[in-house]
C-alpha cells in the first residue's frame, strides 16, 4: 500500500515544485523514497512466482530519479511530483515491454506493452500482427483484459491516419497495424491507493497484460 503522508508529500511538492523547499523537506522525501522502494519490492514479491521474465529485476531496475530532464522542456519545474514504476519484462532489446504504475492524485493508472518503439522494432511487431493476428484477438479480447483495459490504447498521437507502408487498408489486422505504440492502461481511484490490499490488486490486474507482454516480446525476439 501507500501511505498517506507519500500521497501528501508528492502534493506538497507538487504547490512548492523548488530546490529550496525540497531541501528543506529532505527528511520527508527520504521517507518517501523508502516507502517508494518498499512498493516496489511488494510487487515484485508478489509478480515475480508468476512472470519468469521479471526474475531478474530488482528495486533500482524499477526506480525513476524525481529530478526532471529540464534541458529541452519549457516546463523547468526541477522534480516529478508523481511516483512512477516500470517492470521491463524479460528481452535482449533495450526498448521492451513491461508493466508500469503512475501514482498522482486524480490521475494514477496502471499499463502495460510498448511505447513508441524504435522502428525496426514496430515493423517486427506489426509482421507478428499481420501473420498472428488471432493470437493478438485472443489476447485482447479475453474477458479479463476487455474488462479491466477495454483494448490498446488508440488516440491521434499513437495512431497513423494511413496504412503503415507495405500493408493495405483492408488488411483484416489493420486496426492494430496502425498502431505505433502498443499499450493498455486502467485507471487507479484515490481511495484504492491507501488500501491494504493495492499490491495485490494491482499484481492482478497487471499480470492480465502478460500475455500481451509476452506477444510483443515474440515479435521482438523473431528472426528478421
Amino acid at each position: 500500500m501507500i501511505t498517506k503522508e507519500s500521497l501528501q508529500f508528492l502534493e506538497d511538492l507538487k504547490a512548492n515544485n523548488n530546490r529550496d523547499w525540497f531541501l528543506a523537506n529532505k527528511k520527508r522525501y527520504d521517507i518517501y523514497k523508502k516507502g517508494y522502494h518498499q512498493l516496489i519490492s511488494d510487487l515484485l514479491e508478489v509478480m515475480k512466482p508468476k512472470d519468469s521474465s521479471l526474475e531478474l529485476l530488482e528495486v533500482k531496475n524499477c526506480t525513476f530519479k524525481i529530478n526532471r530532464d529540464i534541458r529541452f522542456s519549457k516546463d523547468k519545474s526541477p522534480y516529478k511530483t508523481h511516483m512512477g514504476i516500470w517492470l521491463r519484462s524479460g528481452s535482449s532489446h533495450a526498448e521492451a515491454p513491461g508493466y508500469y504504475v503512475h501514482i498522482e492524485k486524480d490521475k494514477s493508472f496502471i499499463g502495460g506493452g510498448i511505447y513508441c518503439p524504435m522502428p525496426d522494432q514496430i515493423q517486427k511487431i506489426r509482421k507478428e500482427c499481420n501473420f498472428f493476428l488471432d493470437d493478438l484477438q485472443a489476447i485482447v479480447n479475453n474477458p479479463e483484459f476487455a474488462a479491466t483495459y477495454g483494448n490498446l490504447n488508440r488516440d491521434e498521437n499513437t495512431t497513423l491516419k494511413n496504412p503503415p507502408r507495405g500493408y493495405e487498408k483492408d488488411n483484416p489486422a489493420i486496426e492494430y497495424l496502425k498502431l505505433k505504440s502498443y499499450t493498455a492502461t486502467a485507471p487507479i481511484s484515490n481511495s484504492e491507493l491507501t488500501n491494504s490490499n493495492f499490491v495485490e490488486k494491482i499484481s492482478q490486474q497487471l499480470l492480465i497484460l502478460k500475455p500481451l507482454n509476452d506477444f510483443i516480446n515474440r515479435a521482438l525476439n523473431s528472426e528478421d
